[in-house]
């Protein structure tokens, strides 16, 4: 397996300064934000480290270029929108740019593309897995044509009482996951992993790895701490009861998580994605954060 960051953290940082202090830090890759240039609309999003609008053999060769001079790999490209938006026009801005990413990603030479199924939040899982089967058909084959492989990330998205009764992903769980796989067979579509989303859902991880292991594209490393008083005063059905923070400082067991990565095989990427507040406070914060996740992580990659 190979460490890494996810570049959303720095948003601040150009893509040369992301790699060096990549480089800097012992990384061995980084999962670079592709985001159409412009404003963000929720926390994390609108970072652009490589701008795939317009991305021609010409670009590919400069980001190349780069990873060469610091020594570090690209794990995949990342974009994280909401491809079954209920909004047609937003959905169709989203749709074009992840066929742009895919595009970048194998001009790159780049195996993986990692990003959300979406979810139209005001209607049914099956509502919605009918959808996917319409949207996401001309994605998965233009993936498959390019040999690019799909990492969906499973997060719920779920943050708000406007997200409620079912966030904007619909690809949280192994009941959905297989739907998905049996609906794109190819192998095309897979996971991008990431404890934290399964640990507040009371979701076996080393099961769901021995079960999927096959399907594991790539992997986020990131923790989430379970507020008990908060669950107490809300319930399960609430919100804000469970808490992102950087590995090693939440409720994921991270020993048995890697356990079953080993055993299932996977040798791929372990990227960490940051999303502690408590180490947001300042651009040299967010470095530390890496420090101390890749000190934590080094005992299991």
């Amino acid at each position: 397996m190979k460490l890494g960051f996810v570049s959303a953290i720095f948003p601040d940082l150009p893509l040369e300064e992301v790699l060096a202090f990549a480089a800097a830090e012992g990384f061995a890759c980084v999962e670079p934000m592709c985001w159409p240039p412009g404003k963000a609309d929720r926390r994390y999003a609108g970072v652009t480290h490589i701008d795939v609008t317009n991305f021609a053999p010409a670009d590919a060769d400069r980001v190349r270029a780069l990873c060469a001079k610091h020594g570090v790999a690209l794990s995949g490209l990342g974009y994280y929108p909401n491809p079954l938006d209920a909004d047609p026009a937003h959905r169709a801005l989203v749709v074009g740019h992840l066929h742009n990413v895919i595009r970048a990603a194998a001009l790159l030479g780049l195996g993986v593309v990692n990003t959300f199924i979406g979810r139209d939040h005001t209607k049914s899982v099956s509502a919605n897995v009918t959808a996917v089967k319409e949207v996401w058909e001309p994605l998965v084959s233009a993936a498959r044509a390019s040999n690019v492989k799909i990492g969906i990330e499973h997060c719920p998205m779920l943050f708000s009482e406007d997200e409620w009764p079912g966030g904007k992903n619909v690809a949280v769980s192994p009941a959905v996951w297989r739907e998905l796989f049996a609906t794109f067979p190819c192998g095309t579509l897979g996971l991008n992993l990431d404890p934290s989303h399964l640990v507040w859902q009371f979701i076996d991880a080393p099961r769901a790895i021995r079960e999927f292991a096959k399907h594991i594209h790539h992997v986020h490393a990131k923790d989430e701490r379970i507020d008990r008083e908060r669950l107490y005063e809300v319930g399960a059905l609430g919100l804000g009861w469970h808490v992102p923070k950087l590995p090693g400082l939440g409720d994921v067991e991270w020993g048995p998580f890697f356990s079953a990565l080993t055993s299932a095989g996977y040798t791929g990427p372990v990227c960490v994605e940051v999303e502690d507040r408590a180490y947001e406070g300042s651009l040299e914060d967010r470095k530390r954060a890496l420090r101390q996740s890749r000190r934590f992580l080094e005992q299991f990659v």
